[in-house]
């Protein structure tokens, strides 16, 4: 082949991987995907042995793989700068790219993290993924052909700034959707919410064979807090529960506030005796915690709790969030500050043992 049908052959790959990272970038906001088709373009083109892309947790500030292909990608966080510095960490600070055409000559690198993990001619690239003058994430490419690189190293950087603008698309899209599902005072999720995660929850609970838990709780007296100390002071308490709510469930949990001072909690693959458990070990936390400690509105707090499970109470979200309050509102018919289980009644906070 001719130089000049080489270039337009290499010119032409080059225009179909930059149309075919602009659709992705245009017809989705999925970042898992669009950064998919990225790594997939950048692997097709520059072959390397190996490929991971590196993200940086935005709250965290910790590096996480969120692609890995080939074996040994993970042994790049054993090779060090001299002074102990990672290569990742490296990228990070100087913002910049890091280009080594063998770690075993390379004099920056210490030569003691070499041992079992890279043979002699290795060579690694580990490139920012940057915007707005902060790095997103890294991506590495390992036993890459280095004239390939130094030949097109600009249609790396370019793919790497196009998933610098996918992944900000996507965490602003993110960031609207969870301001829109989301209740300002408590942190929580709202109530629309909750009734298209319980209809997700349904459908794979009864596709699965699972069942799980409502909890439906209502702070007791929460409208003397509002009349004795102001609704600042009242919001504020709002604030504290939905923190002490995500302090003291699982990650798998979601807690929705439902309205005023009545939240719901859904407890996913959990029967009705460990929803059980879960709402007396809250109501522990709430008897034993001060709340506004160390102001002059400091007190304890009180709930009303009711349980509903699913498919044995409800098989609907509607019907089961429901049956949660028909139960929390016999609580509070009976005196409030207590737990009734749909089926069983009012049980107390204590387990009892006969």
């Amino acid at each position: 082949m001719s130089s000049p049908d080489r270039f337009n052959n290499i010119q032409s790959d080059e225009l179909k991987i930059f149309h075919d990272v602009a659709k992705a970038l245009t017809s989705s906001l999925d970042l898992d995907t669009i950064l998919q088709t990225i790594m997939e373009k950048m692997a097709a083109y520059f072959q390397p042995a190996t490929w991971a892309l590196l993200m940086l947790d935005e709250a965290t500030q910790e590096l996480y793989y969120a692609a890995m292909v080939g074996k040994g990608c993970e042994n790049i966080n054993a090779l060090q700068l001299e002074g102990g510095q990672s290569l990742a960490n490296w990228v990070i600070e100087h913002k910049d790219s890091l280009v080594i055409p063998d770690v075993s000559q390379d004099e920056r690198l210490e030569k003691a993290s070499l041992d079992g993990f890279f043979t002699p001619g290795c060579s690694v690239v580990c490139m920012p993924i940057r915007t707005g003058g902060k790095v997103l994430g890294i991506i590495q490419l390992m036993k890459i052909d280095m004239e390939v690189y130094a030949r097109h190293e600009i249609l790396l950087q370019t793919l790497a700034d196009y998933a610098a603008i996918g992944i900000e698309n996507a965490r602003a899209v993110q960031r609207i959707q969870e301001l829109s599902i989301t209740d300002d005072c408590t942190g929580l999720y709202n109530a629309r919410h909750l009734f298209t995660v319980l209809g997700e929850e349904v459908h794979r609970s009864k596709r699965f064979g699972y069942e799980f838990s409502l909890l439906f709780l209502d702070l007791d007296h929460f409208k003397r807090v509002n009349d004795e100390y102001g609704h600042l002071v009242g919001s504020k308490l709002l604030g504290q529960f939905g923190q002490c709510l995500r302090e003291n469930l699982r990650l798998v949990d979601a807690a929705f506030r439902y309205g005023g001072d009545e939240f719901a909690i859904l407890l996913p693959q959990t029967s009705k005796e460990a929803a059980l458990f879960v709402a007396r070990r809250l109501m522990k936390v709430l008897r034993e915690k001060r709340w506004l400690a160390g102001t002059a509105a400091s007190f304890s707090l009180g709930a009303s709790v009711g349980i509903a499970a699913y498919p044995h109470d409800a098989t609907s979200a509607q019907a089961i969030v429901h049956r949660a309050d028909e139960m929390m509102y016999q609580v509070k018919q009976a005196g409030r500050h207590n737990i009734c289980v749909a089926g069983v009644g009012i049980v107390g906070l204590e387990e009892t043992h006969h």
